[in-house]
Order: structure tokens, then C-alpha cells, then sequence
């Protein structure tokens, strides 16, 4: 099923966007935000174009705007991740270079998720301006931007990491609220572990979507590239280490070629209270995103389970 935020595009239109004349184009699968294609141009260069929901979409608090954060993570890691080249960017498109290799949700490759990990650990080394999301004043209104923007400061940030979490975690809540969607009882679980959350001082730069279809391995199963880095912020190196792992828990498996080749393989109390609590933060927002994407109860089910999962993890620690 396609997804809502998905927009409807044709060959004329990703044309229009490249602005060149584009000999084939066709849209990619695997993803459930934008509408992504790949072009080939007549000087038989192959490109990307992702594109921004349409303006009718409705979205979550920090989806607005998102696309054009893309280019800066880009440019961020560049010299430390194999990651695709701006062609060309605007507030809600991105053309970029065509990398090769196949997300590891087609070919599974324990090299590239070692060599993901050393990538990760080094981009890990950027220190960014505060925690939390990074926000600017809104574009103006124009043929591909969201008819409602929402104004500076509206995706969570803070001076410190429990303020910009929490902040997170907020929002997330809000929006599932607004949707009407169910969560377990979640009041005070953020802020019960505060302290925790305050022993990351340093805010390093996150790419927080590492899932295997965002990673792809060449046909040797070398790491070719990493996609995807529009969500990015700025916290706890910890919180890229879920994602790797979706749906388990990465500290009970010292064994995971991610792991060793981010060069830790052993957590300490804070650390596993901090991985419960941004496995809680994903699941959240699995279920908040939900109704934006067209996803029905099945998945609510079974994430609600893990959720509650972690909520039941965390209070086994204590205060």
C-alpha cells in the first residue's frame, strides 16, 4: 500500500526537477516518506530524486521541512561516509548521485555492517552547536513546500540532552495524541531516568535511521553506501546504536559485526538504560507515524508489545 505522504509523480515530472532532459526515469520501492526515483540523464549520469509528501499530507511535528536536511548531512559526513553526492537541492526535493549495491534488507552482509560500524563510530566524532534536531525559520510558501510550515524552534532541541529527549519524546506523544493513536502509559518515564540522560555531555552527530534498507553492500558484500540522513540530529551516540539492530536489543549481542566494528561491545547500567529508553523513543514514533503512512493494526500490535517491553525493562532498574 502506498503511503500518504508518498506524492504521485510521472517521468515528465522528475524532468522538471532535474531540469535536463531525462532519458528513462522509474520510481524506487522500500520506502514510506518520500517518493524516490531513479533517473538516467543524457550524459549517462544516473541520479536519485527524492521528493518531499505533497501539500495535502498531514505529518508528524518533526517531519515538517524534512527534506531539506538531507543536503547538510550529506555535507556533514562526506569526508568519513560513502554518501551520495548533491546534485542539486531545494526545501522539499533532493537530487543526488546514484550509489551502488543493494540495501542489506535484499543482501545481508556482516562486512558491510562491520564496516557500517567503523563509519558510524567515525561520524560519531562530529560535535554538534546543541542537542536535539536542528531548526530554522520556515521557507516561504511555494510549489513544493508544506501550506502550513511550522515556525523555528518547533522540532525539539535543547541546551542539554534530558531537555532535548524529553523534548523528543513530547512531541512524539502530541502527534500520536492528535491521531488518536493508543500508547501504553508513559508519564514520568523519561524523567525518572534524567540523570542518566544528563551523563551524555557532548552532542555527536546522529544519522538515527540505520535500518538495513537505508545500508547497501556491494556484490563482494563491502559497504557502497548510506542513505537516508534527513532525520538526522545531534545526542548520544547510543541512540544510532538501535536502529542497527531493529526490533532486538543490541547489548545482549556482543557478537553483532555492527558492534565490533564500532569497537564497543560491553554496556554498563547507564548505558542499557539509556538503549531501553531510545528503543522507546523509536517505538513511539513507530506508532505515532503510523496513520500518516496508511499502516494498519497489525504493526500497532506487535510494536505496543515491545514498548510495553521496554517501559517493564526500564523500571526493573530502578531509580
Amino acid at each position: 500500500m502506498r503511503s500518504p505522504t508518498q506524492r504521485l509523480l510521472s517521468p515528465a515530472d522528475i524532468q522538471d526537477i532535474v531540469g535536463s532532459p531525462v532519458l528513462e526515469a522509474a520510481e524506487l520501492s522500500g520506502g514510506g516518506f518520500a517518493a524516490v526515483w531513479r533517473a538516467t540523464l543524457t550524459d549517462g549520469r544516473h541520479v536519485v530524486v527524492k521528493v518531499g509528501p505533497p501539500p495535502t499530507a498531514r505529518l508528524l511535528a518533526y517531519e515538517v521541512g524534512l527534506i531539506r536536511r538531507e543536503a547538510e548531512y550529506f555535507a556533514l559526513v562526506a569526508d568519513r561516509a560513502p554518501v551520495p553526492s548533491v546534485v542539486a537541492a531545494s526545501d522539499d526535493w533532493i537530487v543526488t548521485s546514484w550509489l551502488p549495491g543493494r540495501p542489506l534488507t535484499e543482501a545481508d552482509s556482516p562486512a558491510a555492517r562491520a564496516q557500517l560500524g567503523a563509519v558510524v563510530a567515525a561520524v560519531h566524532e562530529i560535535t554538534g552547536p546543541h542537542f536535539g534536531y536542528v531548526s530554522d525559520p520556515a521557507p516561504p510558501p511555494g510549489p513544493f513546500t508544506h501550506p502550513a510550515p511550522r515556525p523555528a524552534g518547533d522540532r525539539a532541541s535543547g541546551a542539554d540532552w534530558p531537555t532535548a529527549f524529553a523534548a523528543m519524546v513530547a512531541a512524539l506523544r502530541a502527534d500520536a495524541a492528535a491521531w488518536g493513536v493508543p500508547l501504553p502509559p508513559l508519564d514520568g518515564v523519561v524523567e525518572r531516568h534524567a540523570d542518566v540522560l544528563a551523563s551524555v555531555t557532548r552532542p555527536a552527530l546522529l544519522h538515527f535511521d540505520l535500518w538495513d534498507g537505508n545500508v547497501l553492500a556491494g556484490p563482494s558484500g563491502e559497504l557502497t553506501g548510506l542513505v537516508d540522513g534527513e532525520r538526522y540530529l545531534y545526542g548520544d551516540p547510543l541512540l544510532d546504536l538501535v536502529s542497527p539492530a531493529l526490533f532486538r536489543r543490541i547489548e545482549d549481542m556482543p557478537d553483532h559485526p555492527f558492534l565490533r566494528g564500532y569497537g564497543r561491545t560491553e554496556f554498563d547500567r547507564s548505558a542499557r538504560i539509556r538503549l531501553a529508553l531510545y528503543r522507546l523513543h523509536l517505538y513511539v514514533l513507530m506508532l505515532a507515524e503510523a496513520p500518516s503512512r496508511g499502516i494498519g493494526p497489525d504493526r500497532h500490535d506487535r510494536v505496543t508489545r515491545l514498548l510495553t517491553a521496554e517501559i517493564e525493562q526500564l523500571g526493573s532498574f530502578g531509580r
